[in-house]
């Protein structure tokens, strides 16, 4: 049964496009449980979203609106949603973030929030909500003790493969790339499952995985695996694409290494922004070479990355192309921009190295290809 979207704002204040609007963004892109119907970001009120992203989806609008009371004004009814649509290296939101909140509480919008902060917890916000009839979900709170996994090695079971999306840097474009990869093999009829390792895609609608960095660290690993696993018994997939967070190489992160090592992959593809020259929220922090990150995921995994993937944030279409042409030269395996160029190139990577999807490929190429003849 398919279940109708929640109507849904998003609360992406001075975010909205940036680095730190990165939910935002994934929510317009894709999102499975909500029907998004509009932006709060005052400093790009009155653009539309979806253009705003520079994505190529022809007849697509979602307002952006300078606040909450613009967005109820224009609106037809009010949202059943209010989701916080931010990613900061801040644990806390503002003062003034907390006012908008309890105004959208008083609207009876449901609180939707993917931070660690967690606003169930708050007093305030709790007393409020109840008053109102207003369910707050806090994406980030880690399932209870009882319901949490150790690493167990069943990850030996899974005999289809496994590719995590893996990047140079934080919010580089790696669930953007695992979701539009996902959707493409779905559309060229291979069972395609999405294991989810952060709060956007759990709330875009991943049905496996968590938010890893929500965990305490001893259960990580083993989340991933009984994810993958999870999502290998429960759907006879012919393939599992596992989310990358941050970077293997990242001095501030070690969510990739436990990726790694909870979905042992049998590939990898290597999301990257060749224009970035630091870390995002870390100006001191240098990018790693493209070179260096491959070597440093194969030394660690015995794994192989297969494909890279490149975010073409501040690039032109013509320097992007220069860089895949660069990469292909330079390390010899397909490289695209998926918002750009679809994924093509990264289905023919996974068709090359695994026999099996190949096959199927080919016999749903055919079976596609009768039918219009008919």
């Amino acid at each position: 049964m398919i279940l109708a979207k929640k109507t849904a704002l998003i609360y992406c204040e001075n975010q909205f496009g940036k680095v730190d609007g990165k939910t935002a963004a994934g929510l317009i892109r894709r999102s499975q449980i909500y029907d998004i119907v509009g932006v709060l970001d005052s400093s790009l009120a009155g653009k539309n979203a979806v253009e705003v992203l520079g994505d190529k989806v022809d007849g697509v609008s979602i307002p952006i609106f300078a606040n909450l009371q613009e967005a109820l004004a224009q609106l037809p009814r009010i949202p059943d949603c209010y989701i916080y649509g931010k990613a900061p290296l801040q644990a806390f939101i503002p003062p003034e973030e907390r006012v908008l909140i309890l105004e959208a509480i008083d609207h009876g919008m449901n609180i939707v929030n993917g931070l660690h902060q967690f606003f169930s917890d708050d007093r305030e916000f709790k007393e409020r909500a109840e008053k109102k009839g207003v369910v707050i979900t806090d994406i980030r709170k880690s399932p209870a003790l009882a319901d949490l996994h150790v690493f167990t090695g069943a990850i030996e079971r899974v005999n289809i493969p496994v590719i995590a999306v893996l990047g140079t840097d934080c919010a580089c474009g790696k669930m953007t790339t695992a979701v539009e990869l996902d959707e493409y093999l779905q559309r060229s009829g291979i069972k395609s499952v999405l294991v989810a390792t952060g709060q956007t895609s759990l709330m875009q609608g991943a049905r496996y995985g968590v938010s890893i960095d929500a965990l305490v660290s001893q259960f990580v690993i083993g989340e991933i695996e009984n994810a993958v696993v999870e999502a290998f018994e429960g759907e006879n997939p012919d393939i599992i694409l596992v989310e990358g967070q941050s970077a293997l190489s990242h001095p501030a992160f070690m969510s990739s290494l436990a990726i790694l090592k909870g979905s042992m992959p049998d590939g990898i593809i290597l999301q990257h922004p060749p224009a970035r020259k630091y870390r995002c929220d870390f100006p001191h922090l240098p990018m790693p070479s493209l070179g260096k990150e491959i070597q440093l995921i194969e030394e660690i995994a015995p794994t192989t990355v297969i494909a890279i993937a490149i975010n073409h944030e501040n690039l032109s279409e013509a320097e992007t192309d220069i860089f895949i042409k660069k990469y292909e030269r330079d390390f010899q395996i397909p490289t695209t921009d998926v918002l750009t160029y679809g994924c093509r190139k990264l289905v023919r990577a996974l068709s090359d190295r695994f026999p099996k999807l190949r096959q199927k490929l080919q016999r749903e190429n055919r079976r596609t290809a009768a039918v219009l003849e008919t």
